[in-house]
């Protein structure tokens, strides 16, 4: 596709920016009947993006950990899924979390955002914990290339809370200092009107303890894994983000998986109807 991630994204309203994890945990193949190895993965996946397309999906966000266990034939699969999703026109949101310095983080970035290499996304997920200065070339590059980046911020993990809560010496919490920082530079950078540049903020988390009020995020676009599974209906993204739900890309995974293949085109439009509801 040739228009940015930024621009495709923020042509999406709505129920179109629901978006669907591709997360092949070793027990929902169990539970699908499918071997825990790369053909099953790859078989898990192909299933979840059919039924996502059938629903209207137009993001999907593959778990690059649960490809990765699986050796080079799981990344085989991984490279194969993204490069088909994107050919069929869906926003594939790689969920990779790197996090590092200099070069080794500009390895990171065109493994992910350079055109033409095998695991090209349209964005990816990263980790800020040596300062959101760190993923400068990954910003850098997606900018140039028209990709996208989200930083984490809050997560819903409990090991995470006592970090990201933490107050810097300026009073800002280490949460509110990573959207800060975000916020800056996607108003520097080129495209900053097209939202390329956002938080990851988890659907269970409670932003009040991370000192993440509206204003601090006014204008992030928000990638908020957890909703379904983990406890929050979608119904509920209204409560969760207030007026900043326009700005947020809902994820559900396990929920849509379930337990079996059978009913999973049902349950994506279940999911959809009711982000649909809310508009």
């Amino acid at each position: 596709m040739s228009s940015s991630f930024g621009a495709r994204l923020s042509a999406l309203h709505g129920p179109e920016r629901l978006c669907v994890g591709i997360d092949p945990h070793p027990s929902t193949l169990e539970s699908w009947g499918l071997s825990d190895n790369a053909e099953g993965t790859g078989e898990f996946a192909r299933v979840v993006v059919d039924a996502a397309i059938a629903g209207g999906i137009r993001l999907i966000k593959p778990q690059v950990a649960l490809f990765e266990r699986q050796g080079v034939s799981g990344m085989s699969v991984l490279s194969n899924l993204m490069s088909s999703a994107r050919e069929r026109g869906l926003l594939v949101i790689a969920d990779v979390k790197r996090g590092d310095i200099g070069t080794s983080l500009a390895g990171y970035a065109q493994a992910w955002l350079e055109s033409g290499s095998d695991f090209e996304a349209d964005a990816m997920t990263a980790v800020a914990y040596q300062g959101v200065g760190s993923l400068e070339p990954a910003f850098s590059l997606a900018a140039e290339r028209g990709k996208g980046v989200f930083v984490l911020a809050a997560t819903s993990n409990s090991e995470g809370w006592a970090i990201q809560s933490a107050t810097t010496k300026e009073g800002d919490s280490v949460a509110q200092r990573v959207v800060s920082d975000v916020a800056q530079r996607s108003i520097r950078a080129p495209h900053f009107d097209s939202e390329w540049l956002g938080v990851v903020i988890g659907a269970t988390t409670d932003r009040t303890q991370f000192r993440l009020g509206d204003s601090v995020l006014s204008g992030v676009p928000i990638l908020a894994p957890g909703f379904g599974a983990q406890g929050v209906s979608l119904k509920d993204l209204t409560v969760r983000f207030g007026s900043l739900s326009a700005n947020v890309i809902p994820t559900v995974s396990r929920s849509v998986a379930g337990d079996s293949r059978e009913g999973i085109d049902q349950r994506v439009s279940a999911h959809f109807g009711e982000v649909q509801a809310l508009w």
